[in-house]
């Protein structure tokens, strides 16, 4: 690791790539990958905010991962390059605090919509008749406000603490964003009460919702199994696939870097599996939900056709 030291309240990334040709090569794959993610995401809320047939509780659930992942990338891509291209790499104290703030509140809210989708699916397919009243304008809409709600609480309490926290030690934080479990092992003070909380953060946003979502599509898929209709059992499989494989590139490196114990820790894979969650997985979701949904890939021709 470089050895920075920063004798102000500023704190120092120490980023994602090194100063090198090398770096220079993965920065430019980075990029465009980055921009990507930008354009999908803001053209998923566009399009389910001006197609009347979208305006359904699955899709407006859908609208809100899309926001949330388009605040991510913005969140922590755009000070990385920076930092990589002009060679400054410190950040505020404020600007730590708020990059720190966002992550962890998009990261929670975000495991909660992907719960409520799942739960939408389930609704959808084992109770149409009921679907109606369990999932109405009026339910989704405190599921949205929830989610952000729960996730902003617990973001606040993290962004607080690591704040006030003393560093007497180096304040280079090895990593290309504000990460609490960065930061805390920078910390010069005992800080295992909020390690621990931590742990209890990431079972409390991520696992159970990932059981929550596995239980859902559990269901989901011995009620398809039982379909006598072939046609209705295929649109439902491709549905339930294309959730699966979100949650998938979701839930698999955020519960390998949070919940694995400490000993099997390491800065440079923890780097590694933020790019996933960060920047892949945002660029990825778009994709997935228009080219694997007619009704998306319609209300888009429907648009273009309407703006053209």
């Amino acid at each position: 690791m470089e050895n920075y030291t920063q004798p102000s309240t500023d704190f120092v990334l120490l980023g994602l790539f090194p100063p090198s040709r090398a770096g220079l090569i993965f920065f430019t794959l980075t990029f465009p990958i980055f921009l990507m993610a930008l354009a999908g995401n803001l053209c998923m809320v566009l399009l389910i905010l001006l197609d009347a047939h979208l305006h359904t509780p699955m899709y407006l659930l859908l609208s809100q991962l899309s926001l949330m992942d388009l605040i991510y990338v913005c969140t922590t891509v755009p000070k990385m390059a920076s930092g990589f291209l002009s060679g400054n790499k410190s950040i505020s104290s404020t600007g730590c605090g708020l990059q720190a703030f966002f992550f962890v509140a998009l990261a929670g809210a975000e495991a909660l919509i992907l719960m409520s989708m799942a739960y939408d699916r389930y609704v959808a397919i084992c109770f149409p008749l009921h679907y109606p009243i369990r999932m109405s304008r009026r339910v989704c809409v405190l599921m949205i406000l929830g989610s952000w709600t729960a996730a902003a609480v617990n973001a606040c309490a993290h962004t607080v603490y690591i704040l006030r926290v003393p560093y007497c030690r180096s304040r280079a934080i090895d990593h290309f964003f504000c990460n609490v479990p960065a930061m805390l092992s920078l910390a010069c003070g005992d800080t295992r009460v909020h390690q621990y909380t931590v742990f209890l953060s990431a079972i409390i946003y991520l696992l159970i919702p990932f059981l929550v979502i596995a239980i859902s599509y559990g269901k989901v898929l011995l009620a398809v199994y039982r379909m006598r209709s072939q046609e209705g059992r295929k649109k439902a499989y491709a549905t339930c696939s294309t959730h699966l494989t979100v949650v998938t590139l979701y839930y698999a490196p955020f519960v390998y870097s949070y919940l694995r114990p400490k000993s099997l820790q390491s800065a440079a894979e923890d780097k590694v599996l933020a790019v996933f969650y960060t920047i892949l997985t945002p660029m990825l979701n778009p994709v997935i939900y228009s080219l694997r949904n007619k009704e998306v890939t319609g209300a888009l021709s429907r648009v273009r056709a309407r703006i053209c």
